[in-house]
């Protein structure tokens, strides 16, 4: 089947420019000018036509940071495999990434396995894993080793979460050594957690256990100094970095210095990060406030985070912006915690409302289109090895397309959003702008306000190295 988008604008990183797409199967595989002798002959031969005028014609969006279905404690986040790719396609994201997660004493290959049984023939859209290790041995590092051959080229770490899923500074040292060795990217989750574990006992100690007290425990000083921490034990072991999930100005002055030195080091952020804070969303009583804890932690409107991050993603200080999608509901999952911040599960739902959110930085002048796109969609596709088959509109790339109307508006709200989630972070946004169409490998998926996907149409993604190493 042949597909022509005509009338649109095509974004890109170098820019937005007027043109006619044709895709054939699940490939595009030619860009047209305007009413050209080839766009016209590609009209009268397609199986379909889909009239774009007015809008802006993008590449899917990549996700590089969700956690779909995790056990976290004694629930499990709220979003499916099934339920969480929908919801992503609805917003414009036609890739994710997710974890396999191996605890102290589980076996590396056992547990990979096992989360790509639990994703198969579930995802509406195409989706690969990171492998997190919480176990940094010989065998773990052996396993990865195999791993990245194979195609899964990034592991995350914890400098967070003692007696979970925390790594010391030796058992980082190792694995990033390991990394520098076969090519794989070093996520890392950097807040100081044994300092953070000792100011939340404190604050329990005191009788203070609202849900603000999980911000207040977890001070923008620690993640900047473990963000340092890294930084350097990458350096020694001459490994790539990417810090997850960054919320804080002290963080991002770190990565900026390592940039400005040349370093291996990247960082993304999340539209928590850019448009809550602790004060009026964290600092709301009972099971409001539970609703929005996370970590890093939202941080203090009276300080300078927000407008920090917004300049970081101008300046390419900040890469990517992912949602660090982790869903759970306010009733039986937040109010586990509704008595005690240290026992909320931490996460927020987002990744339906990502596109939108950065959208919005246009809007307001943060970002340029190009910008737009690249941290959406281009640069998470080249930092985790899924460049060019995903994250442009180029000949040969998989027909991952989202057409994006400017002149819509959609306002955020848990009784229109389609995570499987009883309340929205975002609850009462406006959004300027909305998503039209959405194509997963040539197939359309969302159209006219209809869903039109399959769970199962998503394949597992084998990938490449990044493709930022210097």
């Amino acid at each position: 089947m042949t597909l022509l988008i005509e009338g649109g604008t095509v974004v890109s990183t170098t820019g937005a420019q007027p043109s006619e797409v044709l895709v054939d199967g699940e490939r595009i595989v030619a860009l047209y000018a305007p009413g050209s002798a080839p766009a016209l002959a590609a009209r009268a031969g397609a199986d379909q036509v889909i009239d774009a005028a007015g809008t802006y014609v993008v590449p899917g969006g990549v996700d590089v940071h969700t956690h779909m279905q995790l056990p976290v404690g004694v629930t499990t986040s709220s979003d499916t495999f099934a339920t969480g790719t929908r919801a992503a396609a609805w917003g414009g994201t036609t890739t994710i990434i997710d974890f396999a997660t191996q605890s102290v004493g589980e076996d590396v290959r056992e547990r990979f396995e096992a989360r790509l049984a639990e994703a198969d023939g579930q995802c509406a859209i195409d989706y690969g894993l990171h492998m997190i290790l919480g176990d940094v041995d010989d065998a773990a590092l052996a396993a990865v080793d195999a791993l990245v051959a194979e195609g899964m080229t990034s592991m995350k770490l914890f400098m967070a979460y003692p007696g979970r899923l925390y790594s010391d500074d030796g058992q980082i040292l190792r694995a990033m050594q390991t990394a520098a060795g076969n090519g794989a990217l070093v996520m890392m989750h950097a807040e100081n957690g044994i300092a953070i574990d000792v100011l939340a006992a404190q604050a329990a100690a005191r009788g203070d256990l609202g849900s603000i007290h999980h911000g207040l425990s977890r001070p923008a000083r620690l993640e900047g100094e473990a963000t340092h921490r890294a930084i350097q034990l990458a350096a020694v072991a001459g490994a790539p970095l990417y810090i997850v999930h960054l919320s804080a100005s002290e963080a991002l002055a770190q990565v900026a210095a390592a940039r400005h030195e040349g370093a291996n080091v990247f960082a993304e952020t999340c539209p928590q990060y850019l448009y809550l804070n602790l004060e009026d969303h964290l600092g709301r009583p009972g099971i409001e406030g539970a609703g929005y804890v996370c970590s890093p932690p939202l941080r203090s409107r009276h300080e300078h985070h927000r407008d920090d991050l917004w300049r970081g993603l101008r300046t390419d200080e900040l890469a990517v912006v992912s949602t660090d999608h982790c869903p759970f509901c306010r009733k039986d999952q937040k109010d586990l915690g509704l008595h005690d911040f240290r026992v909320v599960p931490n996460g927020i739902g987002g990744v339906e409302h990502r596109m939108d959110l950065v959208y919005q930085g246009v809007v307001m002048g943060e970002l340029s289109l190009a910008r737009w796109v690249e941290t959406c969609a281009t640069t998470p596709a080249r930092m985790f090895g899924l460049y060019p088959r995903k994250g442009v509109i180029a000949p040969g790339s998989d027909a991952d397309i989202v057409i994006y109307d400017p002149e819509a508006t959609t306002t955020i709200s848990a009784s229109t959003h389609h995570m499987a989630l009883d309340h929205s972070a975002y609850e009462g946004i406006e959004i300027a702008g909305g998503v039209r169409t959405v194509i997963s490998r040539g197939r359309v998926i969302v159209q006219g306000g209809a869903y039109h996907g399959a769970a199962g149409h998503g394949r597992y993604l084998r990938r490449d190295l990044t493709q930022y190493l210097r």
